[in-house]
């Protein structure tokens, strides 16, 4: 097969590119699919690829077939409507529908499956029923965050139910559920398809582990172009702030941070934390505090127990270069989560040379190596954890020495030159198209 390769996306979200074009509102979460838009927007490569791109819709009269211009790109978008929190069989046939309308328009190639956890990647990969020509790119395998979402929360804990939780049926148990039924859908999907991407020695275990017969290809993600430049420096950052990139959820891990604080405070008395993403511990009024999780009220007595409710600072949502400013700004970027695969706020993080703290735990080690790149503890290990960031605190040439490496590290990882040509090579290679396979390694 020569000539151009015609490929259709199918993400979890709207990219703030086209949200941008249709006048509509969408997420910056998952930048890496940011990052990669830009490249096969901007690379002359990319004039190879004819590109389609899926994203869910509020509403089935939004579902609509649009087409716009990013650079010098024409770009076939299509909206599909999904019930993402009440995932039933007949909303699954519907998607599977919608799906086949819009296969039948675009006539790829290729099918591209972002987000292996959501119901229409299962409905998607099942309506294009071409194993050999779906190309999975995996992310937090949903399957084994399941296990380990709890993240050692005492029973006595984890059983609580705030009022919110109740009135929406969603308390932490639940929760756990809920990624256990999405990690199924996820096996479910990856056992229709003969391809996949990953960038972790974790993730190429589960792949196999889930799916003996698919071929694994190592790739790794672009970030956001902001992420591209840019360097921490000591003398320019606020002294024993501590960054966090998102406390939503059990896994992610804030509460070891917090039970790591008393140990922290009594060598740095003035450690404070910054916190993006969602405030869950809410603000003051009745209002407020009934909308609280069970998750985020212990999270509010664990802040009052450590003595650090005016040195906790919740962000909220930030943007691309406000996050950068909150990474340049900390001393420390911390890492707790009880499994990752490859957060991309710890790629940010190492690409601006920020000193990096985090766990020992799924694909983190294959994205730096510990006392080279950043300082590694062992998963949910509070002391340990305390011990690595005063460390940090007290050897500027400690901090100097990891943060070069893992400026260097970070951006030869997430470089979106060589990510995108790695791409096309994939491209090429389950497409046929002989001319864009080189002699470039792939694990198989």
């Amino acid at each position: 097969m020569r000539g151009k390769m015609r490929v259709l996306w199918v993400l979890n979200l709207m990219p703030p590119a086209i949200g941008e074009k249709l006048g509509e509102e969408c997420s910056v979460k998952e930048g890496w699919i940011s990052g990669l838009l830009e490249q096969v927007v901007k690379e002359k490569a990319a004039e190879e690829i004819s590109l389609g791109i899926c994203y869910p819709v509020r509403t089935r009269e939004e579902e609509k077939r649009r087409e716009i211009r990013l650079g010098e790109k024409n770009i076939l978008c299509y909206g599909f409507a999904e019930d993402s929190i009440h995932h039933k069989a007949h909303e699954e046939l519907r998607m599977s529908k919608r799906f086949q309308q819009i296969f039948s328009d675009f006539q790829g190639d290729l099918l591209h499956l972002f987000g292996t956890e959501y119901g229409h990647c299962l409905a998607a990969a099942k309506a294009f029923n071409r194993p050999e020509r779906i190309l999975i790119g995996l992310q937090g395998i949903i399957s084994e965050c399941a296990k380990e979402y709890l993240a050692d929360l005492p029973r006595e804990v984890y059983r609580r139910n705030s009022f919110r939780d109740l009135l929406k049926r969603d308390g932490m148990v639940r929760q756990q559920e809920k990624f256990a039924l999405r990690g199924e859908q996820e096996k479910e999907a990856m056992g229709l398809c003969r391809n996949v991407t990953g960038r972790t020695a974790f993730d190429q275990r589960a792949a196999y582990e889930i799916n003996p017969r698919a071929r694994y290809f190592s790739m790794n993600e672009t970030l956001r172009k902001e992420f591209s430049n840019g360097r921490w420096e000591v003398n320019n950052c606020t002294p024993h702030r501590i960054f966090f990139s998102q406390a939503d959820y059990p896994l992610k891990g804030f509460h070891y941070l917090l039970n790591s604080l008393p140990q922290i405070k009594k060598e740095f008395p003035d450690v404070t934390v910054a916190v993006a993403g969602n405030s869950l511990i809410r603000g003051e009024g009745l209002r407020e505090r009934i909308k609280i999780s069970g998750y985020g009220k212990y999270l509010k007595e664990l802040i009052k127990k450590v003595g650090m409710e005016e040195k906790i600072i919740f962000l909220g949502k930030l943007s691309a270069e406000e996050m950068k400013a909150e990474y340049l700004k900390c001393h420390t970027y911390v890492c707790a989560s009880s499994l990752e695969n490859s957060p991309n706020s710890l790629g940010e993080a190492m690409c601006l040379g920020v000193p990096v703290v985090a766990s020992d735990t799924g694909g983190i080690p294959s994205m730096l190596t510990n006392e080279k790149e950043g300082l590694l503890f062992p998963k949910g290990d509070e002391e340990a954890l305390a011990q690595a960031v005063t460390r940090l605190w007290k050897d500027r040439d400690l901090c100097a020495r990891l943060s070069e490496a893992a400026a260097v590290r970070g951006r030869e990882t997430h470089d979106g030159k060589r990510n995108f040509n790695r791409l096309l090579e994939i491209y090429g290679e389950i497409c046929g198209c002989t001319q864009y396979v080189t002699s470039s390694p792939r694990v198989d």
